[in-house]
């Protein structure tokens, strides 16, 4: 009986003994590995437009972009023509510039402002007022695109820079996600600064606005690379060539009458720059105040 109760418990053991875990080295090594080959993936357009700013345009659209290259067919013939020859690409490329610099200082401001106030204030309204900025996020601009339009005709204010960023200042996502990140910011901090004698403006600008580097880093990520690549608003209230932003620019190189595709790729292979650059600057607090903005409230 004894040695019959050692075999059961022989036999229990072996199948309850914990399964040996992957090392966290090894753990490490895999992600990495996934986050290398994911990264080679959404590199590789960019890779195929970057090697097509060597080629013949009409060979490229011919042909497709490939990595069968022919490297004898190879030149910089495009680069001296977008620095020689590129008429009004750089006065587009600074208009872009700009407009998406002043619209993103501005809809960081004037959205941190409104979700500040939903989140750290108490007023009348408050709840509906935060349920018609969620209403907005779900309607497509597209359904508000007419109205606006009508009243840019009305006012006479077509063919201003100015009327291609203030309808924009105060976006509802940036509201919302600004409005999650604030929730999290301790009550004792404002009434700290309250007890120190500092304004309201102080508190956000000196205790809340340091504390939301992360959301503010996020929300400039995304709205800058929104706002460079916007193209259907400009296009219907900008009119003088002078003034293009750069996706309509890009866009005008294609007519009935002949088509400019050696500038076409080149100009569209630049206009990546400033958006990478705009990434690489705040790579290090965009996961974090995405995360954090997720979470909070």
């Amino acid at each position: 009986m004894s040695r019959q109760t050692m075999t059961s418990t022989d036999s229990t053991s072996d199948t309850t003994a914990p399964r040996p875990r992957m090392s966290r080295r090894t753990a490490t090594v895999i992600q990495s590995a996934f986050l290398i080959v994911i990264a080679l993936v959404s590199l590789v357009p960019v890779l195929a437009i970057f090697i097509g700013t060597f080629q013949d345009g009409n060979d490229v659209i011919r042909n497709g972009i490939s990595f069968a290259v022919d490297f004898s067919k190879l030149s910089l013939d495009n680069y001296v023509m977008l620095f020689t020859e590129s008429g009004q690409y750089f006065q587009w490329f600074w208009n872009t510039l700009v407009v998406t610099l002043v619209q993103v200082v501005g809809t960081l401001l004037v959205s941190s402002f409104v979700a500040y106030g939903f989140a750290m204030y108490e007023f009348r309204g408050k709840s509906l007022g935060f349920l018609l900025v969620i209403i907005l996020m779900t309607i497509p601009f597209e359904m508000l695109m007419l109205p606006l339009y009508v009243q840019v005709n009305e006012f006479g204010a077509a063919d201003q820079y100015w009327i291609v960023v203030l309808p924009f200042l105060a976006q509802a996502v940036t509201i919302f996600f600004f409005r999650q990140y604030f929730l999290g910011v301790p009550q004792e901090i404002l009434e700290a600064g309250r007890i120190d004698g500092v304004s309201e403006f102080g508190i956000f600008f000196r205790l809340v606005a340091p504390i939301a580097k992360p959301a503010f880093a996020a929300m400039a990520i995304l709205n800058g690379m929104t706002i460079w690549n916007n193209f259907l608003w400009p296009l219907l209230v900008l009119r003088s060539p002078d003034k293009f932003l750069l996706p309509i620019g890009l866009n005008t190189l294609l007519t009935p009458y002949g088509n400019n595709y050696e500038l076409l790729i080149i100009g569209s292979f630049f206009s990546l720059i400033p958006i990478l650059i705009l990434f690489l600057a705040f790579q290090r607090f965009f996961v974090e105040g995405m995360t954090a903005g997720a979470v909070k409230g």
